[in-house]
């Protein structure tokens, strides 16, 4: 048998390809890195290396930290951490379980999806994902200062392709990196931008927390951030789906028996004489997937494409209504705080309080800084702690107030900020135990928060705020304002409920309900749905709740005409 050259040099390369398959295994991201991008990683991941060192042995840490800390990373986390990724996952940690964290980590681990390989292939293009947590202002200052105007009218979709296809040129251009980016491509974010991000996705901002600190935290965050997202998505487009399903069924309830047997003649359905209601819908919904044309679910579908883009965007139009209102319902609010809350407003936030200032200056500085992310922990986090989480944090610092029997929760209060402020002030082991402790405390406690309190705390706790309560004021009116100024002071104008994925979520089943109902023909329930939607883009906002309320009754409007 003879062979050309060129097929002996085809069997060669075949036969290398081979061996270097079986010896080296699959070729990873890092591979590619330049060494200044494996250092980067390292620091970022908290691994320590020695220098100087060469490329190889930076390589070989990264290969040997990889699947810890991309392929199941949430070895690392906080309970806090552990408990927001299950959350965002649908799922609620199992009873008694929310404080420890090897339970929660095996929770998570059950859920995880991710593997150390499918993390290098998405490393091997970071632009195609690397964006998809910026807010639109953020694409839009990154062009604008890389010297690409946003395209008009800026829409995200095309400002995210703009960015992508120019993310290697303008590295280029800087003289930067490309596989795992530096401090370069967040420029032109502030602090607050940064802390916002891992606020959002309930990763623990870095205490204490510098730029540097943080932006590495929201690098490492950046590519679970993106699947998170469309991960949400995903189940927002399925929610859309069955969603034509429940339709379906709103507007078979709807419909009279006269009118069930007229669509079924029409389709060839032969209905048995005699039949009653429940037999005629039964009959309905199972031939309705297979028919088309003049029936329910072609009824369904044109009634849900028509109605969603006019809900939604009624909806957008309202969440942005509703964030303006929200400003001036919180510069209204500040404008009665005492001095010392407006100076605990700032102070919690790393902004210079103005100390000889009169009351005016401070206002207006909180009022500038209104949408400022506070700086994670501080004195400040126990401010709606009840007396009795006070009391166990007090006896883990062997603080003989927690035992002391009389003890006022404002004391208990002060015991609690005192002893923060030293462990903060010592750093180290001391400060790491501390805010391991507060991370699973927090989280634990704040949905149940003045849940508990007694009338006499919930006033003195007002009283802090300089709010003087009228006698005669209830229970539940003492909460509500106590709840309203402590959104204020923790979130600022933002909301509480305003991450990324909840505002897909509930932006989504806004728009669903209204399309139910209206398909129903139940205008009352529609409102009620809507004044829902209202409360969950902004507590108390009324504006928007009456556009909202129009919004949903344009979309049962449509859905009935398109019925």
């Amino acid at each position: 048998m003879k062979f050309s050259l060129s097929s002996v040099l085809i069997l060669a390369l075949a036969a290398d390809s081979a061996i270097a398959s079986t010896w080296f295994g699959k070729a990873v991201a890092y591979n590619k890195w330049h060494e200044t991008e494996l250092e980067r990683w390292l620091s970022d991941h908290n691994v320590p290396y020695p220098t100087p060192s060469d490329r190889k042995d930076l390589e070989n840490l990264v290969k040997s930290n990889w699947q810890t800390k991309v392929g199941s990373p949430y070895s690392d986390w906080e309970p806090s951490q552990l408990q927001s990724y299950l959350k965002q996952k649908g799922y609620e940690a199992k009873k008694g379980t929310e404080s420890s964290k090897d339970s929660l980590v095996s929770q998570v681990k059950g859920y995880w999806a991710e593997t150390a390989d499918s993390a290098s292939d998405s490393y091997s293009s970071v632009k195609d994902w690397i964006f998809d947590g910026w807010t639109d202002s953020q694409l839009k200052a990154f062009l604008d200062k890389n010297g690409f105007p946003s395209p008009q009218p800026r829409k995200r979709d095309t400002m995210l392709t703009v960015a992508r296809e120019n993310y290697e040129s303008i590295a280029q251009k800087l003289g930067e990196t490309v596989h795992y980016p530096g401090d370069w491509l967040y420029e032109t974010w502030s602090e607050s931008d940064l802390k916002e991000f891992l606020d959002e996705r309930g990763v623990p901002v870095p205490q204490p927390s510098t730029r540097d600190k943080l932006i590495a935290s929201v690098r490492r965050n950046s590519r679970l951030a993106s699947l998170n997202m469309k991960n949400t998505a995903a189940s927002a487009s399925a929610s859309a789906n069955a969603a034509k399903e429940s339709l379906s069924d709103a507007v078979l309830d709807a419909w009279s028996d006269s009118t069930i047997k007229e669509w079924a003649d029409k389709n060839g359905i032969k209905v048995p004489q005699g039949s009653k209601r429940n037999e005629l819908l039964a009959l309905a919904r199972k031939h309705r997937k297979s028919l088309t044309g003049d029936n329910v679910a072609s009824s369904a579908s044109s009634a849900f494409g028509a109605a969603t883009t006019s809900a939604g965007n009624q909806y957008a139009q309202a969440t942005d209504d509703a964030s303006l209102v929200a400003d001036d319902a919180f510069n209204s609010a500040v404008g009665t705080w005492s001095d010392s809350r407006l100076k605990a407003f700032l102070d919690s936030r790393g902004v210079p309080v103005p100390q000889a200032g009169k009351k005016d200056e401070l206002i207006k500085q909180v009022r500038l800084n209104k949408h400022k992310a506070a700086s994670g922990f501080s004195a400040w986090t126990f401010d709606t702690w009840t007396t009795e989480n006070l009391q166990k944090w007090l006896s883990t610092q062997n603080n003989k107030a927690a035992s002391k029997a009389g003890t006022s929760r404002d004391d208990l209060l002060k015991q609690a900020q005192g002893n923060y402020a030293s462990a903060s002030k010592a750093g180290g082991s001391s400060y790491a135990s501390v805010t391991s402790y507060l991370s699973s405390a927090t989280d634990a406690a704040k949905d149940t928060t003045f849940d508990t309190w007694s009338d006499s705390d919930l006033k003195s706790y007002l009283d802090s705020y300089g709010i003087s309560t009228y006698q005669g004021s209830t229970t539940n009116e003492l909460k509500a304002m106590a709840r309203r100024n402590a959104n204020y002071f923790r979130y600022g104008a933002s909301t509480p409920q305003g991450t990324v994925f909840s505002r897909l979520q509930n932006g989504a089943q806004w728009i669903l309900n209204q399309l139910k109902f209206g398909a129903s023909g139940g205008r009352q329930e529609a409102s009620y749905q809507a004044q829902k939607g209202a409360d969950a883009v902004k507590e108390g906002v009324t504006a928007a709740t009456n556009r909202v309320g129009e919004a949903a009754q344009q979309a049962s409007d449509k859905v009935k005409e398109e019925l």
